[in-house]
């Protein structure tokens, strides 16, 4: 719990990253892995990564981010991706829980009936889903970053018009923002103070 804690005070938004290093496949797939734990509602599990490590397709991806160094200076570069739509894979979501007997049929019939009706024609609601199951499965994977010693920046300044294109996405896929992962590298900014608790809490 600790360390968890400590992982949470110390995260910092890196902008320097070591230059050449690199990650693994497979540490690549663990950062997701520990990002789709992330909640969503009804466990929709709304999201996509795509991993951007090949150095023209970061240089691709940099100058549709305003030519942001830190995109090809980083390990990895990942688009993160909000999905519309979610209540249409929701049965292949809730799936695995009723195998294992953690949902019976009746409950998962009357999520997807639930979210159908919630989501089925309401545009707006599934934007902010997909921005919102983004977003938390972004701080998952920060703070997974952090715990196995890495740095990362979340962006949002970037084309995202330009993005689709360049990266062939779906027509239900929304570039929530990029995130970039790699070894901290010198000159980051440390940690900038936040507003007191009592600023910004309300207990009633």
């Amino acid at each position: 719990m600790e360390a968890t804690l400590s992982d949470i005070r110390h995260r910092v938004s890196v902008n320097s990253f070591e230059e050449g290093a690199t990650l693994s496949d497979g540490e690549i797939a663990t950062l997701v892995e520990y990002a789709s734990q992330a909640p969503s509602s009804f466990n929709f599990q709304n999201w996509r990564f795509i991993a951007v490590r090949d150095s023209d397709a970061k240089l691709r991806l940099e100058a549709i981010a305003y030519g942001q160094k830190k995109v090809s200076q980083a390990a990895v570069t990942f688009i993160v991706l909000g999905l519309l739509n979610p209540q249409l894979r929701l049965p292949a979501a809730l799936a695995p829980a009723l195998e294992a007997g953690i949902l019976d049929q009746a409950t998962v019939d009357t999520w997807v009936g639930m979210a159908n009706g919630m989501y089925g024609s309401n545009l707006e609601l599934q934007r902010d889903e997909a921005i919102r199951s983004a977003s938390m499965a972004a701080m998952t994977l920060m703070l997974a970053a952090e715990a196995l010693g890495l740095g990362s920046g979340p962006m949002i300044g970037f084309d995202a018009a330009a993005v689709r294109k360049e990266f062939a996405l779906a027509d239900d896929e929304i570039p929530a923002m990029l995130l970039t992962v790699g070894r901290k590298g010198p000159g980051n900014w440390p940690r900038k103070p936040r507003f007191p608790t009592s600023s910004i809490l309300k207990i009633v």
